[in-house]
């Protein structure tokens, strides 16, 4: 049960990483960028990091053992950038990143989710 829940929450993450795709996509568009190359190079990696998630999350309900560390070590980034973006009084992103990363990590570090991701030693 753990994992699911942190499946869900890292899925709650991927939509975010979408959203704001969107507001960069839309910012670009709107020549709201210092310069647009660097600015649609940064969209497309945030689409890439968002479907990257979303297929970690499908590999922790599927209790791939493979997907624990790549889905931890993202969590540190997150929880280093919800901290960041509390301090630049951006609350609407940083808290609920922040949240989801301790619940993701909570999640997959929880007893039952490391028996689920152990690999058998066949």
């Amino acid at each position: 049960m753990p994992l699911r829940f942190a499946a869900a929450a890292l899925l709650a993450e991927a939509a975010g990483l979408l959203v704001a795709t969107a507001f960069a996509a839309v910012a670009t568009a709107d020549g709201k960028s210092y310069q647009a190359g660097a600015a649609i190079t940064l969209t497309g990696f945030v689409f890439i990091m968002a479907l990257a998630v979303a297929a970690l999350a499908v590999a922790a309900v599927r209790a791939r053992p493979w997907s624990r560390v790549p889905v931890l070590m993202i969590q540190a980034f997150v929880i280093i950038a919800g901290i960041t973006l509390v301090q630049g009084h951006r609350l609407a992103w940083g808290i609920p990143a922040f949240i989801l990363a301790v619940a993701v990590a909570g999640g997959m570090l929880a007893p039952a989710s490391l028996k689920a991701l152990r690999r058998s030693e066949a």
